[in-house]
């Protein structure tokens, strides 16, 4: 009689147990669901692939920057064929990062799209040849062969020869190259187009065959648009406009994902070697000095940022209006609305007032030594 009593007891302790289990599992389930439930789900589409030109959203992911602000964001990675504005006005995306040029083309043929945050302050666009072929200046191209990627990328060096008073289409033999700088490094061309933070890159991870070392910067010249006059604005995170007026919650969304994404930059301008590390770790398809390379010289696109990180320059604005009409890639000034500052604004108030540094007077760029390939 007793031994059945504690059967039965022990039977009901493992019953009890089991349930408990079970109960604190579902707990923890739903626990899990409410939390999810409680992230606003967000989208964001890249320009390009993985790599360091976009650490700010990697960190600001990896660092839960985005989930302390109540989002939960997915990273799209870009490529040549994804135009990041057709996605974002698709609804394929919450928030696009984009060009200027490029999100101010498809909004003139009616994408009713906004740039929210103008994160990069200058252009990364270089013309680079090698030092023996004299090419210093933009005078300098005439009667050379000059590498472009086409695609809405050779506006700055079109604009750049008319202001040199050359002719694009007589004075200059213009090719579209690939998107790397093998014709330039096997001398079919005498001048590529190149990022500072990736193809530029790309020479000096490559032997020189007459020295057997690296190539160095002293091999090599470059004109950079941003001082002859003709540089554009690039990256920028662009939003739905009409979301933007008509969708209070997307709207301050918005606000919430700048904020992280602008935490994120700041992060990756004071943490530079863990910054460099998360983008390693999202899969690259360039290595780890190359990476670092990128991180220091999109660092330098950023800070200072004089206005605060994000907030748009008028002049550089209007300089990018400018050379995107006289070149045909805008039929006619944007209207009004084409960027808008108050969601940044709000952003740049809450950032302030959380102590981060949202100008970055301090900031210097490191010495990034290049290994063969980027390794």
């Amino acid at each position: 009689m007793q031994w059945g009593k504690k059967k039965r007891l022990t039977r009901w302790l493992i019953v009890l147990a089991v349930f408990a289990m079970v109960a604190a599992a579902c707990s923890s389930s739903d626990d899990s669901g409410a939390d999810t439930q409680e992230l606003t789900p967000v989208k964001l589409q890249l320009q390009w692939f993985t790599q360091a030109q976009f650490a700010g959203y990697f960190a600001a992911l990896e660092k839960g920057f985005y989930r302390d602000a109540g989002l939960d964001v997915t990273i799209l990675e870009g490529g040549v064929d994804i135009v990041p504005a057709t996605v974002l006005d698709s609804g394929a995306a919450d928030f696009a990062i984009s060009w200027v040029p490029r999100g101010l083309v498809p909004r003139e043929e009616g994408l009713n799209i906004t740039d929210i945050a103008q994160v990069f302050q200058r252009s990364a666009t270089l013309q680079v040849s090698f030092k023996d072929k004299g090419i210093n200046s933009v005078s300098d191209l005439k009667g050379k062969t000059v590498g472009n990627w086409g695609f809405g990328n050779e506006f700055e060096l079109l604009a750049g020869l008319r202001s040199a008073g050359l002719d694009p289409d007589t004075d200059v033999s213009l090719v579209q190259q690939q998107f790397d700088m093998l014709a330039l490094i096997s001398g079919d061309i005498d001048a590529a187009q190149a990022m500072i933070y990736n193809e530029y890159a790309q020479v000096l991870e490559t032997v020189n065959p007459a020295t057997g070392e690296l190539y160095q910067p002293e091999d090599l010249s470059i004109i950079d648009w941003n001082d002859v006059g003709t540089a554009m604005l690039q990256d920028a995170i662009w939003a739905d406009a009409d979301k933007l007026d008509d969708d209070a919650a997307y709207r301050a969304t918005a606000v919430k994902f700048v904020e992280a994404s602008l935490r994120g930059w700041a992060f990756c301008r004071d943490e530079f070697e863990e910054c460099a590390n998360i983008v390693l770790d999202a899969g690259p398809t360039l290595g780890e000095s190359h990476q670092q390379w990128q991180l220091n010289e999109i660092n330098n696109l950023i800070w200072p940022s004089p206005n605060g990180i994000g907030v748009m320059d008028q002049a550089l604005w209007d300089q990018t209006i400018e050379v995107a009409v006289s070149e045909g890639i805008l039929k006619a000034v944007p209207t009004d609305g084409a960027f808008r500052t108050d969601i940044v604004e709000e952003a740049l108030a809450n950032l302030k007032a959380d102590g981060v540094d949202v100008i970055g007077n301090g900031w210097e760029a490191k010495d990034i030594v290049l290994r063969e390939g980027g390794e």
